[in-house]
């Protein structure tokens, strides 16, 4: 063999070594790229396993917080469904200072609290109502106090009850026969105290017209055909919110039919 031969089988050693090599790095290229995208997917999955326990876990607290409102308000609808006058203790009347039954009722409450009489005193209310009032002409259904200078307590009455009640400041006293309080029935309880269940909401409440007018009273009219005409209102029609008055016209007196909102007092 010459030293060309030699030469050429030399190189041509080379030449298979340096492809082998070349195979090498390609085999372990694609390696790294199928790991790196294997590990793409791996991540891919992790996020989207922890995406799903994210929804899943936020979907949980949605239903616990939707059974936890639920049960909320069926503890309230049963508590509502309770008669007042079936709660514990009951009810009376106590006459205050006029104008001053939110503070008496706050000053019963912290006296309560104050000497730890909550098994024995359990709730003070303020009768209130809608009403149905003409200001300016226009009206407007605003609640007032049933009784102003009363409120109701309802309490299980003892010596001790009594003490803290009668002598907290704004009390004037209990209404009873002479020094005897006198509870409340259960109708007037279901009245003054409207529940779910009370025959009072069986129908839809109304606002009852606070009357700002009487018969016989004369009035002026401001709104109409007959506007600026004064007369006498011969009928009050509570219902519907009307009134008669006797206007004189061409020197007879004649019944027009008009709105509360169309008359003012002189």
């Amino acid at each position: 063999m010459t030293d060309d031969d030699g030469a050429s089988v030399t190189d041509s050693e080379e030449e298979i070594v340096e492809e082998l090599i070349e195979e090498m790095v390609v085999e372990e290229l694609i390696e790294e790229a199928v790991e790196e995208a294997v590990e793409e997917i791996v991540v891919e999955e992790m996020v989207e396993e922890l995406i799903e326990e994210a929804v899943l876990d936020e979907e949980a607290a949605e239903v616990l917080a939707e059974e936890e409102l639920l049960a909320q308000a069926a503890a309230a609808a049963a508590e509502a469904a309770i008669s007042p006058y079936d709660k514990p203790g009951k009810w009376y009347v106590l006459h205050t200072q006029s104008g001053y039954e939110n503070k008496v009722r706050q000053n019963i409450e912290a006296r309560t609290r104050s000497m730890a009489m909550d098994a024995k005193i359990h709730e003070v209310a303020i009768p209130m109502e809608e009403v149905t009032e003409f200001k300016a002409g226009k009206k407007v259904i605003a609640q007032k106090k049933m009784f102003p200078g009363y409120l109701i307590i309802r309490c299980s009455l003892d010596d001790d009850s009594w003490y803290v009640i009668r002598n907290t400041p704004g009390v004037t006293g209990f209404v009873g026969a002479g020094n005897k309080p006198s509870p409340l029935s259960r109708r007037e309880v279901e009245e003054f105290i409207r529940t779910a269940d009370s025959p009072a909401d069986d129908s839809p409440k109304r606002a009852r017209p606070r009357l700002e007018y009487e018969l016989n009273e004369t009035v002026r009219v401001k709104e109409g055909p007959f506007a600026d005409f004064s007369g006498s209102v011969v009928d009050i029609d509570e219902d519907h919110m009307k009134m008669k008055v006797l206007v004189n016209i061409f020197g007879r007196e004649t019944p027009v039919e008009l709105e509360f909102s169309q008359v003012a007092k002189l």
